[in-house]
Order: structure tokens, then C-alpha cells, then sequence
């Protein structure tokens, strides 16, 4: 079994600890894990962009001069593409740019983002964090312990207490989320994933 060390708060090892290599120290899939990331990052997309054609353009129901006679090119309308004001062609128009992915594959793309994190050595593991005071200062010098400074970091526990959040929440490189909230955008996107003992041993209980 793949083995990590245990650290508390301060930076300092306690122990080893074992993970389960069905989660941990799989042999990642690219394929998925990047049709994965393709699927979240669509998803964050609203798909409301829109422009108007022609026929939506107010104004333009009058020809603006006869068919021959002038020297011009002949104009049916204003609000025709060619002329300033007009419409537009091909321009987007509302879509959904959802993708489907069935539940294996998903599984199978969080295994192996949370693989590579650990093959990496971007894997941290703390006995726990818990914060006496919700100030940032206090957060930031657990971050220095554990020699993340100006690192994307995502922290994992099994609870969310109201002195972690708020203490992190001024933080833009800091994410925090429950155990039951990981996902595998998150986990990429991050440079480095600290985990708490018991947040472990609960995605362990749950992808197991």
C-alpha cells in the first residue's frame, strides 16, 4: 500500500500513514480525465450569448431608395448585414453546452486526478485543521508551516468549521471543501490537495 506522512498543523511529521491503493496509486486514464475536465468546464458555461439577425434588428421596413435609376447598388434595407446597425450573420445563439459522462467513467477520472496528486508528491496529509481564531493571519501561518506560500491549494476535511471558512475565505489561491464536495476540476486545477486524517479515511470509505 502507498504510504504518505502525517503532519500536523506546525509542518512536523507525526507518522505514516497507508492509503488505499484502489484510490490513491491507481494507474491514471488521460483519456477520461481530460474529457472530464472538457465536461466541467463546459459546464460552468451559461450558454446565454445571443445577436440579432435581420429580421430582429428594429427598424429597416422601408426600401431605402428604388431598384434602378439611382447609380447605387441596389438595397432592400438598412438593417441588412452589409450596412452599420444591421443584423449579424452566423452570430451565436442560446445553447446548452452540457456533455454526458456515465458514473464509471466520472469515478474513474476523480481516481485518477487524485492519483496523479500523490505520484506527484502534491498530496499533504494533516491529523487535522482546526483553527482557534477566524483570522486570516492564523490561516496564513499554516500555510507557511506547510511551505505553501503563493500556492493554489486545496484543503479537504471532513467538516466545514466556521473559523477554517472564514479564516480562508480572503484567501483567492485557498479552496476549501468537505470530503463529500471533491471533484476532479478542483483537484487538477490545484497545485497541491491537503486532506485532513478523517476526510481520508471518509472518500476512502466512499470510492472504496
Amino acid at each position: 500500500m502507498a504510504k504518505v506522512a502525517l503532519l500536523n498543523n506546525k509542518g512536523e511529521k507525526l507518522k505514516d500513514i497507508n492509503l488505499n491503493d484502489n484510490i490513491w496509486n491507481i494507474e491514471p486514464n488521460d483519456a477520461v480525465l481530460h474529457n472530464h475536465i472538457v465536461l466541467s468546464l463546459a459546464s460552468l458555461r451559461q450558454g446565454t450569448h445571443k445577436t440579432k439577425t435581420r429580421s430582429e434588428v428594429s427598424g429597416g421596413g422601408r426600401k431605402p431608395w428604388r431598384q434602378k435609376g439611382t447609380g447605387r447598388a441596389r438595397q432592400g434595407s438598412i438593417r441588412a448585414t452589409q450596412w452599420r446597425g444591421g443584423g449579424i450573420v452566423f452570430g451565436p445563439t442560446p445553447r446548452d453546452y452540457s456533455k454526458k459522462m456515465n458514473k464509471k467513467e466520472r469515478r474513474l477520472a476523480l481516481l485518477s486526478a487524485l492519483s496523479y496528486k500523490l505520484r506527484e508528491k502534491e498530496l499533504i496529509v494533516l491529523d487535522n485543521l482546526t483553527l482557534e481564531t477566524p483570522k486570516t493571519k492564523e490561516f496564513i501561518e499554516v500555510l507557511n508551516n506547510l511551505k505553501l506560500n503563493d500556492k493554489k491549494v486545496l484543503f479537504v476535511t471532513s467538516e466545514l468549521e466556521d473559523n477554517l471558512l472564514l479564516a480562508s475565505r480572503n484567501l483567492s489561491e485557498i479552496l476549501v471543501l468537505a470530503n463529500d464536495e471533491i471533484n476532479t476540476l478542483d483537484i487538477v486545477n490545484a497545485d497541491y490537495m491537503v486532506v485532513t486524517e478523517d476526510a481520508v479515511s471518509k472518500i476512502e470509505e466512499v470510492l472504496g
